[in-house]
Protein backbone atom coordinates (compact mmCIF):
# COMPACT_ATOMS: atom_id res chain seq x y z
CA UNK A 1 0.00 0.00 0.00
CA UNK A 2 3.30 2.50 0.37
CA UNK A 3 3.91 1.88 -2.53
CA UNK A 4 0.77 2.29 -4.42
CA UNK A 5 0.71 5.80 -2.00
CA UNK A 6 3.88 6.56 -3.18
CA UNK A 7 3.26 6.34 -7.05
CA UNK A 8 0.23 7.93 -6.59
CA UNK A 9 1.68 10.84 -4.81
CA UNK A 10 4.82 11.01 -7.58
CA UNK A 11 1.76 11.21 -10.82
CA UNK A 12 0.19 14.42 -8.86
CA UNK A 13 2.99 16.27 -8.06
CA UNK A 14 4.32 15.46 -12.07
CA UNK A 15 0.54 16.58 -13.00
CA UNK A 16 0.84 19.76 -10.59
CA UNK A 17 4.38 20.57 -12.01
CA UNK A 18 3.42 20.16 -15.86
CA UNK A 19 0.26 22.44 -15.02
CA UNK A 20 1.84 25.38 -13.11
CA UNK A 21 5.18 24.96 -15.78
CA UNK A 22 7.18 28.09 -15.84
CA UNK A 23 5.46 30.86 -18.95
CA UNK A 24 7.86 30.21 -22.20
CA UNK A 25 10.26 33.50 -22.51
CA UNK A 26 8.83 36.33 -24.17
CA UNK A 27 10.28 36.68 -27.78
CA UNK A 28 13.32 37.86 -28.30
CA UNK A 29 12.53 41.63 -29.84
CA UNK A 30 12.67 42.28 -33.36
CA UNK A 31 15.34 43.47 -34.67
CA UNK A 32 15.15 47.51 -35.65
CA UNK A 33 14.39 48.08 -38.74
CA UNK A 34 16.68 49.88 -41.54
CA UNK A 35 15.02 53.22 -41.81
CA UNK A 36 18.02 53.98 -44.89
CA UNK A 37 16.68 50.96 -46.78
CA UNK A 38 13.20 51.86 -46.62
CA UNK A 39 13.98 55.14 -47.54
CA UNK A 40 16.12 54.11 -50.70
CA UNK A 41 13.63 51.60 -51.31
CA UNK A 42 10.92 53.99 -51.57
CA UNK A 43 12.48 56.89 -53.73
CA UNK A 44 13.83 53.72 -56.00
CA UNK A 45 10.37 51.96 -56.18
CA UNK A 46 9.09 55.49 -57.33
CA UNK A 47 11.67 56.56 -60.21
CA UNK A 48 11.14 52.53 -61.26
CA UNK A 49 7.37 54.03 -62.20
CA UNK A 50 8.26 57.03 -64.04
CA UNK A 51 7.21 57.16 -67.58
CA UNK A 52 10.54 58.58 -70.05
CA UNK A 53 9.73 61.91 -70.12
CA UNK A 54 9.26 62.20 -65.87
CA UNK A 55 11.61 63.11 -63.29
CA UNK A 56 10.97 62.50 -59.39
CA UNK A 57 12.18 65.74 -57.39
CA UNK A 58 13.01 65.07 -53.78
CA UNK A 59 12.92 67.92 -51.68
CA UNK A 60 14.45 67.39 -47.85
CA UNK A 61 13.31 70.70 -45.92
CA UNK A 62 10.69 72.22 -48.46
CA UNK A 63 13.66 74.21 -50.06
CA UNK A 64 16.49 71.77 -50.87
CA UNK A 65 15.94 69.69 -54.50
CA UNK A 66 18.04 66.35 -53.55
CA UNK A 67 20.27 64.94 -56.44
CA UNK A 68 22.00 62.18 -54.21
CA UNK A 69 21.45 60.13 -51.12
CA UNK A 70 24.68 59.31 -49.61
CA UNK A 71 24.78 56.27 -47.05
CA UNK A 72 27.75 56.00 -45.31
CA UNK A 73 26.14 53.99 -42.31
CA UNK A 74 23.10 52.14 -41.86
CA UNK A 75 21.66 55.04 -39.59
CA UNK A 76 23.27 58.08 -41.68
CA UNK A 77 22.83 59.45 -44.53
CA UNK A 78 24.20 62.67 -46.55
CA UNK A 79 21.89 64.37 -49.14
CA UNK A 80 23.47 66.59 -51.73
CA UNK A 81 21.36 69.25 -53.92
CA UNK A 82 20.34 72.81 -54.31
CA UNK A 83 18.59 75.26 -52.20
CA UNK A 84 16.03 77.27 -54.05
CA UNK A 85 18.97 79.94 -55.27
CA UNK A 86 20.78 77.09 -56.60
CA UNK A 87 23.23 76.99 -53.82
CA UNK A 88 25.37 73.63 -53.93
CA UNK A 89 24.08 72.07 -49.85
CA UNK A 90 24.54 69.22 -48.45
CA UNK A 91 22.45 67.60 -45.32
CA UNK A 92 23.66 65.19 -43.05
CA UNK A 93 21.35 63.77 -40.71
CA UNK A 94 19.91 60.61 -38.81
CA UNK A 95 17.92 58.49 -41.31
CA UNK A 96 14.81 58.50 -38.56
CA UNK A 97 15.00 62.08 -38.76
CA UNK A 98 14.56 62.79 -42.25
CA UNK A 99 11.25 63.77 -43.98
CA UNK A 100 11.65 64.08 -47.32
CA UNK A 101 8.83 65.22 -49.58
CA UNK A 102 8.63 63.56 -53.16
CA UNK A 103 7.27 64.80 -56.68
CA UNK A 104 7.14 63.78 -59.66
CA UNK A 105 7.58 66.94 -62.35
CA UNK A 106 7.67 66.06 -66.21
CA UNK A 107 11.09 66.89 -67.67
CA UNK A 108 11.81 70.11 -69.55
CA UNK A 109 11.15 69.67 -73.21
CA UNK A 110 14.20 67.88 -74.41
CA UNK A 111 16.14 67.58 -71.59
CA UNK A 112 16.79 64.04 -69.91
CA UNK A 113 15.12 63.45 -66.84
CA UNK A 114 16.75 63.64 -63.72
CA UNK A 115 17.33 60.62 -61.29
CA UNK A 116 18.59 61.19 -57.60
CA UNK A 117 21.39 58.54 -57.24
CA UNK A 118 21.10 56.24 -54.20
CA UNK A 119 24.83 55.71 -52.85
CA UNK A 120 26.04 52.84 -50.27
CA UNK A 121 29.15 52.78 -48.25
CA UNK A 122 30.83 49.54 -49.55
Amino acid sequence: MALGELTKQIAQQALLSATTAKEAPPPAPAAPENVRAVIFGQIAAMQKALKEDEELAVFVQNEIRVREIFAPSRSVLVLTGADSNGVFTRVIAPAESLQLVCKVFKAAPGAKPLRVALITAK
